[in-house]
């Protein structure tokens, strides 16, 4: 490695570490849109072919890789490299430890479950969840699904939150059901 190259590595890692994410984002080359709120600094090596539209939340460590096993086909094809654009459409929520896969578009208001792993497009309005993701359900069934529990929490400061959640009958929190009633002795 040559020296400009180890000064300009030590440089990128200051910055990635003192810019916030969605700064540090715009920085390196990510397109992003407005009021998105952004809480990953996990882009792929070519972070200029990922599209992030308006009023995207992403959460922690979530994974955008625009490319992937080339070295394996180099053996065969030297020169072998293969890439895809990433586009996140407007109004999506992608959950925490996600990893988006090159090609992948996700459509307008979908909501990507935590530890998903996107490897096909996602059509407008659905939740997926899963490895590989799976459609769910539509964003209207999982609104109509989850309005029972909604508390009206939003706009509380932390600590009337937390008195509120304290209080809470366990009705009134969401709970999962078992994969197999079998399993569960």
């Amino acid at each position: 490695m040559r020296i400009f190259d180890k000064f300009e590595s030590i440089i990128l890692s200051i910055i990635r570490w003192k810019m916030s994410p969605i700064n540090y984002a715009r920085f390196i080359g990510v397109t992003i849109g407005e009021n998105c709120n952004i809480h990953t600094k996990c882009w792929s090596s070519e972070p200029y072919l990922i599209t992030i539209g308006n009023n995207v939340h992403i959460t922690q460590n979530v994974r955008f890789q625009t490319h992937g096993g080339s070295h394996v086909l180099r053996s065969k094809v030297p020169d072998f490299d293969s890439f895809g654009k990433i586009v996140v459409e407007d109004d999506v929520y992608i959950g925490a430890e996600t990893q988006i896969l090159p090609g992948v578009t996700i459509g307008k208001g979908s909501l990507i479950g935590a530890g998903s792993v996107v490897t096909k497009s996602i059509p407008t309005g659905i939740v997926v969840a899963g490895n590989p993701a799976r459609f769910i359900c539509t964003i209207d069934q999982y609104i109509e699904r989850n309005l029972i529990y909604n508390i009206h929490s939003e706009n509380l400061s932390p600590k009337d939150k937390k008195q509120i959640l304290i209080k809470l009958p366990d009705d009134k929190f969401l709970k999962k059901k078992f994969l197999n009633s079998e399993i569960r002795k």
